[in-house]
């Protein structure tokens, strides 16, 4: 095999690499919300990473570990909910990466589940000595506001949030 050859496989290998890394953080997100693990949620966030949901704006490890703990989380998870991440479309840059999935919040309500939200998922990631972690995560209820739409478009074309 030629060094040419050779370094295009391992460049392939690398990005699929990375890609699995990523989808795995992001799997993980639910279980360790469910399963009430403030520490392991707010570690899938690069210390200064934002949390962006509608009616949420959390800055920081420190205020999503406080959102894990709060009453409400707490209450959905007493009550049974599921946070489900749908499989993500990734475009990885280099240190950096952007990824977009669908999330459902699945809670419990007599007797049934049903969906309390569907959401549209933007992530913006960053490698570090720890492996990927998040900068930001936006997230849009699929309510008819063109503006969550246009966040999944983005993702796929590995665009930022805001752009």
């Amino acid at each position: 095999m030629s060094g040419d050859r050779l370094a295009a496989l391992e460049a392939r290998l690398a990005a699929l690499e990375d890609e699995r890394e990523i989808a795995r953080m992001m799997a993980s997100y639910g279980p360790l919300a469910d399963g009430g693990d403030a520490v392991g949620v707010a570690a899938l966030w690069a210390p200064d990473g934002v949390y962006d949901i509608d009616e949420l704006f959390l800055a920081g490890r420190e205020r999503i570990e406080g959102m894990v703990r709060s009453p409400a989380h707490r209450g959905w998870i007493a009550g049974g909910c599921a946070h489900v991440v749908g499989p993500p479309h990734i475009t990885v840059d280099g240190d950096e990466a952007v990824a977009v999935c669908h999330s459902l919040m699945v809670v419990r309500e007599e007797e049934r589940y049903v969906v309390r939200r569907a959401t549209a998922n933007h992530w913006r990631l960053r490698r570090t000595g720890e492996g990927w972690r998040v900068v930001t995560r936006t997230n849009r209820i699929l309510d008819g506001r063109p503006e969550s739409p246009e966040l999944l478009v983005r993702g796929v074309r590995g665009e930022p949030a805001d752009s």
